[in-house]
């Protein structure tokens, strides 16, 4: 990381208050949950974001307001206009093949499969660090479900718990 630029923090989801609660927003439920109550989001290159202080680093929290699939062009926008490099990009997003309540942390990869990440990819690079929290799979409850349905979904209050509590415990500066 390089520490006279700011760390961009992208959380995914989508806007509008249809996908409040969603499995595919708990990349904006993170984010909210680092900028805390008093955050003042600004508009800015297709996102809201906001400025903070996390684990002693300049943070830019981000939420794209492109919806997912074009998450990309609004974090290539931020990173430009801030000159942020490629090392400095967090992303935090769901996953469906991680259990409810776990975490983990890669640099680069492929998509797996989500949208978001892939117009990230196709935009900036695939050399950042990504949170991926998992949201379980419709089989994981025996459900006969689309996954496209699960990740539209919203989560129990168990569930909600757990991610909060995942989230809670996210650090940047490792």
């Amino acid at each position: 990381m390089q520490e006279n630029k700011p760390v961009l923090v992208v959380g995914l989801g989508n806007p509008g208050a249809e996908y409040l609660l969603t499995r595919h927003n708990v990349g904006f439920m993170a984010v909210d949950i680092m900028a805390g109550d008093g955050a003042t989001w600004k508009k800015e290159k297709n996102a809201l974001t906001t400025r903070v202080e996390i684990d002693g680093l300049n943070t830019i929290l981000v939420k794209p307001q492109t919806f997912m699939n074009n998450s990309g062009t609004a974090v290539l926008a931020l990173m430009t206009y801030y000159k942020i490099p490629l090392e400095n990009l967090i992303v935090i997003h769901d996953d469906m093949d991680i259990p409810v309540g776990a975490c983990r942390e890669k640099v680069g990869g492929g998509s797996a499969g989500h949208n978001g990440i892939r117009s990230i990819d196709a935009n900036v690079g695939r050399e950042y660090r990504r949170i991926r929290i998992g949201i379980g799979h419709p089989r994981d409850y025996d459900l006969q479900i689309d996954p496209a349905d699960w990740v539209l979904g919203r989560m129990t209050s168990e569930q909600l718990d757990k991610i909060t509590g995942v989230i809670l415990s996210i650090k940047l500066d490792d």
